[in-house]
């Protein structure tokens, strides 16, 4: 699999940004809390000693700030940060909850809760609380980014694909999510086919994928064998006649393609596919 700079950022290195994006932007949820001005400078000193990867400062200086009576949530989320850090994730598990207690609505607590319930393997839990993530923020891309890897944990292929198509929408000059939003669809694709041989493994519609990707590698006897398995299945699937007429006009067997181009016509009039080919075998006539 290519690597990518979304693929490759570790755990640390992810929370690290989300400490660095929640610790200097303050939502709507936190504006509502405030701190005495002494607690505010400790604050803000444990906070530039975060940013400065000093923890066990930081975590001094929160800690301090809620001994001291600043037991409000953006303190408990950056105590949180801290621990989670250090790869206490438990423990740092504690401190989200507190935050979220203390202001449901404040939705960085909830992204980095279900980081560090990821990092448990917890799936089930963190994909509801990064939903509820990405409800409170849905403009936020960490919230998008992680509740795909939650998804994607628990084999939501759709959630995944629905995920990265937000991210698109939101950043559609960034190159990765296209790279991710089409790893997706691929992977979707797969279990789609996996799902077709369970449910009936002779299913036109499994002939005609079967067909068409012996046809995308270039392997023509056997697209030709598994689309006639299609039609043989089901006659009046529309665009197996236009694949194969295609197939057979570049074989230079035009009597064969016209057939199917018929073919195909009898069941769409109107297909532009269809009416250009025949076109083109009759131009093709000596």
């Amino acid at each position: 699999m290519r690597d990518s700079k979304f693929q490759i950022l570790n755990l640390k290195t992810l929370l690290f940004i989300l400490a660095l994006v929640f610790s200097a932007r303050v939502d709507a949820a936190v504006e509502q809390q405030s701190l005495p001005p002494n607690l505010q400078d400790r604050f803000t000193k444990g906070v530039q000693a975060l940013k400065n990867g000093q923890l066990d400062a930081a975590e001094e200086a929160f800690r301090r700030v809620l001994q001291d009576g600043g037991k409000v949530a953006f303190v408990y989320n950056n105590l949180g940060i801290v621990l989670q850090q250090r790869g206490e994730h438990q423990r740092a598990i504690d401190q989200f909850r507190e935050a979220i207690r203390l202001q449901p609505d404040y939705a960085a607590p909830r992204i980095l809760l279900g980081a560090s319930l990821l990092a448990l393997r917890k799936a089930p839990e963190a994909t509801r609380q990064l939903e509820q993530a990405a409800k409170l923020q849905p403009r936020e891309p960490l919230a998008r980014l992680q509740l795909a890897k939650a998804y994607q944990l628990r084999d939501n292929l759709p959630g995944v694909v629905e995920q990265y198509q937000v991210l698109r929408e939101l950043s559609p000059q960034e190159p990765e999510y296209a790279y991710q939003l089409g790893n997706a669809y691929m992977k979707m694709a797969v279990w789609c086919h996996q799902e077709i041989v369970r449910i009936n493994p002779r299913s036109v519609r499994l002939y005609q994928t079967l067909g068409e990707n012996f046809l995308l590698q270039g392997r023509i006897d056997e697209a030709i064998k598994y689309l006639q398995l299609a039609v043989q299945a089901d006659s009046a699937i529309v665009g197996i006649h236009s694949t194969l007429a295609q197939i057979y006009l570049d074989q230079g067997r035009s009597a064969e393609a016209l057939k199917e181009v018929e073919q195909e016509l009898a069941i769409v009039p109107e297909s532009a596919v269809a009416l250009a080919l025949r076109q083109k075998i009759q131009r093709s006539k000596p």
